[in-house]
């Protein structure tokens, strides 16, 4: 095959072959070689196109070999970068220096289900804001504060909002105030609940409403209907969690965590007991990221509240999301975050104590939940008229508790 090669070459590049094959290559070799070469050349009687054809054939060869030489090339590298990451991989699994390890709370999202609900998933695609949404839900029976909801949203700019109609009033409403809202496919359950004026019951329904959100891969606020926003509140998001609760507390030790002492006076000298309390999340808001936590957190609220409907929802959110592991339960494995309780106000906080400290009066929370009390109405109007009108005076005529 050499010999044939050199004489195609020579063939075709007589010069190129004497400088080359001749002077490189056989400058050593004797007369009697380059005779018997020749010799052997000659001997193959080859014509012109079976020339050309060889030609043809060594060309073809020369591509098959730069072709495998960068396949091999890139297989290599490809092997080189697996076992770079697989080595980058097993030292990230050694704990480092004293003071060094540290662990995200982050979970990854779930790819989007965006066959689930075409007709919700582009509704989505038109008003959430970086795949991200404030959601209410809401009946008849509460269309005054819904009223007050969704002007005071459009009035501080938060585009990324949506009702949820449960009933078809709700959905006129919406439509004549000019607000973004999405009616569910009739469910004789579902639309049962979500037509009765039992507060419990609809609080308990936004945890099977709120799945299909998450598995269309969208982060979600949950807001009760007894909210006024003063700020955009996805501007305070951490996004590090899973969930980022509004909690009942209304300082740093029960709304983040305390260590509290209970007293047992049969115990003599060890009667002090070390408890840790930590006050509820309010279930009337808050925001999950689409992980698969976050959804199992729905289905299991969900699920105790379909089998026993006399619960309160806030109940079992609080049970599921603190309560460890233990003989017979496995806990909810999922991150949790305390908003700030003076961007996320509860109305505790707001009547007993912010609006009786000049300092705390001068701060704009990003929402106020009047969750604590009755009369809510005209305890939203008072956050109103103190906070976006600047009446001083405006909270003043309010208890601090109900009554």
């Amino acid at each position: 095959m050499v010999f044939l090669l050199c004489f195609v070459y020579a063939l075709a590049y007589p010069h190129e072959f004497v400088d080359i094959a001749v002077h490189t290559r056989l400058q050593d070799s004797s007369p009697k070689i380059h005779a018997s070469l020749c010799a052997s050349l000659a001997s193959l009687n080859l014509t012109k196109p079976d020339i050309e054809s060889l030609m043809e054939q060594n060309r073809t060869l020369s591509e098959h070999v730069t072709m495998l030489a960068v396949t091999l090339n890139r297989t290599t590298q490809e092997r080189d970068n697996a076992q770079s990451l697989l080595a980058s991989m097993i030292e990230d699994r050694k704990a480092g220096p004293l003071g060094t390890v540290k662990v995200t709370p982050t979970n990854p999202t779930v790819t989007p289900d965006e066959f689930l609900n075409p007709r919700l998933s582009k509704m989505l695609e038109e008003v959430a804001v970086r795949r991200e949404v404030l959601v209410v839900l809401s009946n008849k029976f509460a269309q005054e504060k819904l009223k007050l909801w969704v002007s005071h949203v459009k009035r501080v700019g938060i585009p990324n909002y949506l009702v949820i109609a449960l009933d078809d009033e709700t959905v006129a409403f919406c439509e004549q105030n000019d607000a973004h809202v999405y009616r569910r496919d009739t469910d004789q359950k579902i639309d049962s609940i979500g037509k009765s004026d039992y507060a419990k019951s609809i609080s308990g329904l936004k945890f099977l409403v709120m799945r299909e959100f998450l598995q269309l891969g969208y982060g979600v606020i949950l807001s009760d209907v007894d909210v006024i926003h003063l700020q955009n509140p996805f501007n305070h998001l951490y996004r590090d969690c899973d969930i980022e609760s509004m909690t009942d507390g209304h300082d740093n030790g029960t709304a983040y965590g305390q260590i509290e002492d209970f007293i047992d006076p049969d115990m003599g000298r060890s009667s002090i007991i070390h408890t840790t309390r930590l006050w509820v999340y309010n279930s009337g808001y808050f925001y999950l990221r689409p992980t698969k936590p976050s959804i199992e957190l729905l289905d299991r609220v969900w699920t105790r509240m379909d089998q026993d409907p006399g619960q309160w929802d806030q109940d079992v959110y609080n049970e599921e999301l603190f309560f460890p592991s233990h003989p017979g339960y496995s806990g909810l494995f999922a991150s949790k975050r305390s908003m700030d309780i003076y961007q996320f106000m509860n109305s505790r906080t707001l009547f007993k104590f912010a609006r009786k400290d000049p300092a705390l009066r001068k701060l704009l929370p990003a929402v106020v939940h009047v969750n604590y009390h009755l009369d809510k109405i005209e305890r939203m109007c008072g956050v109103i008229d103190f906070y976006v009108n600047g009446n001083e005076t405006a909270l003043d005529p309010f208890t601090d508790g109900a009554f």
